[in-house]
């Protein structure tokens, strides 16, 4: 068993250090800062570590004499011989990490499950401590997060139903956006387009009707200056005959009227809430 000590973990050397998911901070004493290095114990723990694929949370690994007794240690402690690590169980089973400390070659075992860690060392063999509690569910492997480009994806670049489908369901998800956004921008426009259809029925939708009769100039707003009744009930559809729409007012009469002076006289209406003709 080869050991070397250092008052301190800053004097080792970075050529004398080889195991890689370690520093010489986290294995040195945390009363003193000095280090017993014993190389038999560091590569089991880096062996435990590649077996395991996930970091090891090093509570203590070696400790000086006086910081040993100052913790309440064990008087002979393996942790003064720089042989013992207390590890945390925040992220392994304690199962599946006893069993894979055990297959690297740690002997004796130490469990604390209310402080939430386990000891390994060299040994000899023993354990104590109550064991911890079997959980419901084990640890799930850990994989590293693999974040796919859409214009690399197989199922884009596949020329089958695969393909096909992703594509699909990529233009049926912009579609529906679409369709929303569209449906936004058209509800506001609602109002506008029944008051073309339909003729008014209160007087914040009075419209100007125009008659063969009565010049354009008779009104501002290119039209005759006959009126709806402001009490009357015109809901009939205007007729679609050619070029011309015609309307149905509460005085009975179909009047032609081009869809242009239609439209001025509702912006008219509804930006007024009033009947605004002449004639009144």
């Amino acid at each position: 068993m080869t050991t070397s000590f250092y008052n301190h973990w800053r004097e080792v050397r970075e050529g004398a250090w080889r195991w890689k998911n370690f520093s010489p901070a986290e294995i040195a004493c945390r009363g003193s800062g000095s280090l017993r290095l014993n190389e038999e114990a560091l590569d089991k723990l880096q062996a435990l570590r590649d077996r395991l694929g996930k970091p090891l949370i090093v509570r203590s690994a070696y400790r000086s004499p006086a910081h040993n007794k100052a913790v309440g240690g064990a008087p002979r402690s393996k942790h003064m011989d720089g042989a013992a690590f207390d590890i945390a169980m925040t992220n392994h089973d304690p199962v599946a990490f006893e069993a894979a400390a055990r297959a690297v070659g740690f002997l004796g075992f130490g469990f604390y499950p209310r402080s939430g860690f386990m000891h390994i060392d060299l040994g000899p063999a023993r354990q104590w401590g109550e064991r911890f509690p079997v959980r419901e569910a084990a640890f799930a492997a850990e994989t590293s997060p693999a974040r796919e480009v859409l214009a690399e994806s197989r199922t884009m670049k596949g020329s089958g139903a695969a393909g096909v489908a992703t594509v699909g369901a990529a233009g049926v998800e912009v579609a529906q956006n679409v369709l929303a956004e569209t449906q936004s921008a058209i509800l506001p426009l609602v109002p506008y387009l029944d008051t073309l259809r339909w003729g008014c029925s209160s007087p914040w939708r009075s419209r100007v009707l125009l008659s063969p009769s009565t010049p354009a100039s008779t009104t501002g707003s290119g039209g005759g200056d006959d009126l709806c009744a402001p009490d009357g009930d015109c809901r009939q559809p205007m007729d679609a005959g050619g070029p011309a729409l015609r309307r149905h007012c509460a005085r009975g009469a179909h009047v032609p009227a081009c869809a242009a002076t239609l439209w001025r006289a509702s912006r008219t209406s509804l930006r007024t809430p009033r009947n605004h003709g002449e004639g009144q």
